[in-house]
């Protein structure tokens, strides 16, 4: 079938939850049977966010062939259930990088270089180039930013266009708008969204569904109002109600109808949906039996964006496993105090260290990591995790007191850690890290192959060092397990403590792969071990059994 596109655009305020709203659409989409890939449009400079601060953007997600993007791939991921690409994700600085190079190879033959139609026309390439790469009977393209900032205006400009290249019947375009709530008078204003979508038509954009977000119930007046003044049609005016968890969100768009308005004007036939699954998860969610507080040591703490996929993955895992997760942020620095990390760590069920950068909070995280292997407390480190972990545990167990990494002392005595061969020599700091799915090859009986049910698994890493070799008689002869290592056995992937109820870590990140259906098999094997000593004194029996996506069960 002719592949239809929906654009989906947000005004009032940025961080109105677009991206939640498209992964949602794509989730409802995928339950009536149709094929749906989502693609991200953002605006800054950047060429991909691989070099800015979590401060700044949140967490870098990484895709399976390497590509570092924006933090909503991973919900568009874990809602459709889809591996995605670079494709997926386009930004502003990629795209005038794409024509700039062009332009020095003379491809324009000697013409003027302009905003329309050369930058235009590449992002719609760029569309079409998910179109003839991915084939998805639905490709829903989010456009980053909100109606009226300046460096979006090329992106509105190119998707007007290509409503035109492609026809009316076969493209949609919604507007996620913002409808705040007064507590002085008591009411809703639906101004603001009527002067957003005021913008959005003159630039040439005529939205044809307006998804309201809002903390409050709209009035049937007020979606009249909504829709006489923006002109669209009052069943076309979607109530976006906040929700307690953004996995309600598909659950509220299907009662509101946004996907049987979307099929409408896209000429679709609106099949039953299949929400079975998602729906037996959410109510998993809602209904937990048990109660688990995790410990979160990082040095992002202050943004919950920077660690937003290992949340998630957790909350998967939970609710497999019937139980509310409850998230204890704890700032490596003011762990650098021994005593202090034992205080802030002393009414957790399960510690969690993962990725990072740079030598800021690492004497913190390595004494939360003691702490977790003398306490038996269930631990599970994720690449930077796993790098302190070794170093705690040649520290303090092997008798390498100044084992260190190179990452955070150029000349250590004792490099138990160190940069990989292939980085040495590279300058440039973006797209250049090892990036993307690479083959873990598990050791057999034990944690981590018990855990996956595999011999071989694949999984995405981003990192640029690694466990130095020359150490690894060493801390063998200490007892640390290598549990995994890449195929030519040069690289150690994954480290265990087989004494330990469940202390596992891996230089990949597991968490981009988990879904809220399937949650991944380190996060189970962590939450089920946390659950069976709070409650029974116990580790639990991990099965071995898969589903057929290779992720444990989570019945058993």
């Amino acid at each position: 079938m002719t592949t239809k596109y929906i654009f989906v655009t947000g005004g009032v305020v940025s961080s109105l939850g677009k991206g939640i709203v498209a992964a949602s659409l794509g989730r409802l989409l995928r339950a009536r049977g149709y094929t749906v890939s989502i693609q991200k449009f953002d605006p800054y400079i950047n060429v991909d966010p691989g070099t800015m601060s979590p401060f700044q953007h949140g967490e870098v997600y990484v895709t399976d062939d390497g590509a570092e993007t924006d933090l909503d791939l991973g919900h568009y991921e874990r809602f459709i259930d889809t591996s995605l690409s670079r494709i997926n994700n386009v930004t502003s600085g990629s795209v005038y990088l794409s024509v700039i190079t062009k332009e020095r190879k003379g491809e324009y033959l000697g013409g003027t270089v302009q905003t329309i139609p050369h930058i235009t026309d590449e992002i719609k390439n760029r569309i079409k180039e998910a179109t003839h790469s991915l084939s998805p009977d639905v490709l829903i393209c989010e456009v980053g930013g909100t109606v009226g900032d300046i460096e979006g205006l090329p992106f509105l400009e190119a998707i007007r266009q290509f409503r035109y290249d492609v026809g009316f019947k076969n493209t949609c375009f919604i507007h996620v708008t913002l409808i705040p709530f007064l507590k002085a008078s008591n009411e809703v204003k639906t101004k603001p969204s009527q002067h957003s979508v005021n913008t959005l038509r003159s630039i040439g954009i005529q939205p044809d569904v307006l998804v309201c977000r809002t903390e409050r119930k709209l009035a049937k007046s007020d979606r009249l109002k909504l829709a006489q003044f923006t002109n669209v049609d009052p069943e076309a005016v979607i109530e976006c109600i906040d929700q307690k968890s953004i996995y309600e969100v598909p659950q509220a768009m299907e009662q509101e109808g946004l996907a049987r308005e979307v099929i409408s004007r896209l000429e679709l036939q609106d099949r039953t949906p299949d929400m079975d699954g998602w729906n037996t998860m959410v109510q998993a969610i809602k209904n937990p039996t048990h109660t688990l507080k995790i410990g979160l040591a990082g040095k992002y703490t202050g943004l919950n964006d920077a660690y937003l996929s290992v949340i998630e993955a957790l909350k998967h895992a939970g609710a497999a496993c019937h139980a509310s997760v409850e998230i204890k942020w704890i700032n490596s620095e003011d762990c650098v105090d021994e005593e202090t990390a034992e205080a802030l760590l002393a009414d957790v069920d399960a510690i969690v260290v993962p990725g990072g950068f740079g030598y800021r909070g690492i004497e913190g995280k390595i004494n939360v990591i003691k702490h977790a292997r003398t306490q038996l407390i269930p631990y599970l480190g994720l690449c930077l995790g796993m790098q302190c972990a070794v170093i705690e545990f040649a520290r303090n167990v092997a008798q390498l007191t100044r084992a260190s990494s190179t990452e955070f002392d150029p000349q250590p005595d004792q490099p138990v850690v160190g940069m990989m061969e292939d980085q040495k020599e590279l300058s440039d700091k973006g797209g250049t890290m090892r990036l993307g799915q690479y083959p873990c090859h598990l050791v057999k009986n034990t944690k981590a192959a018990n855990a996956y049910g595999a011999e071989v698994v694949m999984e995405r890493h981003r990192h640029r060092y690694e466990v130095n070799n020359d150490y690894l008689e060493i801390l063998s002869k200490a007892g640390l397990v290598v549990s995994g290592t890449s195929p030519d056995r040069t690289l150690v992937e994954m480290v265990e403590l087989p004494d330990h109820p469940w202390f596992v870590a891996c230089q990949f990140h597991p968490e981009f792969k988990s879904r809220p259906e399937k949650p991944h098999p380190l996060f189970m094997g962590i939450i089920r071990t946390a659950l069976g000593l709070k409650s029974q004194g116990l580790e639990p029996q991990v099965s071995n059994q898969t589903t057929e996506s290779g992720q444990p069960n989570p019945a058993n």
